[in-house]
């Protein structure tokens, strides 16, 4: 009996320490990869939704997202920008308050497509599916927060892109570390669906 309790402690210090080391890797390859940007001349650029401030303006985290899709557009990456969010607990359209702070940057109105229905990524992406088709478009470049980048760009090949650029937003916040640690199973999630 001792020994088999011996033997069960044994093996379950040793699967333990394997799950740490691929969550270690795991997480070594996201921030690689979203750090990486793979940006590309495309038809269009996915900006995902994040946090709108009681004030009705972008989060900090938003507004790099924002922000670095004007620094490509002006570029001429790519000719439009759908801005694709849901509404919030603190009661704003984030796909709205995005295509305004875009306007207010010098981004033409009929440039930016409005995805007001993009709660996750996954919806996200299918949506942005159904908007490419009638526009009449192929290629795509999501814009995100450098530890989102992986996850999304499965979720756009999952609907039928083959080809994802991206870039990541220029900001780094404490709140990464939980980001990144939450990324590991809100991939896994992605990878069955």
């Amino acid at each position: 009996m001792l020994l088999e309790m011996k033997v069960m402690k044994r093996l379950s210090a040793i699967i333990l320490g394997i799950l740490f080391f691929w969550f270690i890797i795991h997480s070594l390859v996201i921030i690689i990869d979203g750090l990486n940007d793979e940006v590309a001349y495309v038809d269009v650029a996915v900006v995902l939704g994040n946090k709108v401030e009681l004030d009705g303006k972008p989060s900090l985290r938003l507004q790099a997202r924002l922000d670095k899709s004007v620094e490509l557009y002006k570029e001429g990456y790519f000719k439009y920008i759908i801005v694709s969010g849901g509404v919030g607990k603190e009661g704003f359209d984030e796909a709205n308050v995005m295509k305004n702070y875009l306007i207010n940057q010098g981004i033409p109105a009929d440039q930016i497509i409005e995805d007001p229905n993009g709660y996750n990524s996954q919806m996200t992406a299918k949506n942005t599916r159904m908007i490419v088709e009638l526009l009449n478009v192929k290629s795509v470049m999501v814009i995100s927060q450098y530890f989102h980048i992986t996850r999304t760009k499965l979720a756009f090949q999952k609907v039928g892109f083959e080809e994802v650029a991206s870039a990541h937003a220029e900001i780094f916040e404490l709140r990464d570390f939980y980001s990144i640690i939450r990324e590991f199973p809100a991939y896994y999630k992605y990878v069955n669906k």
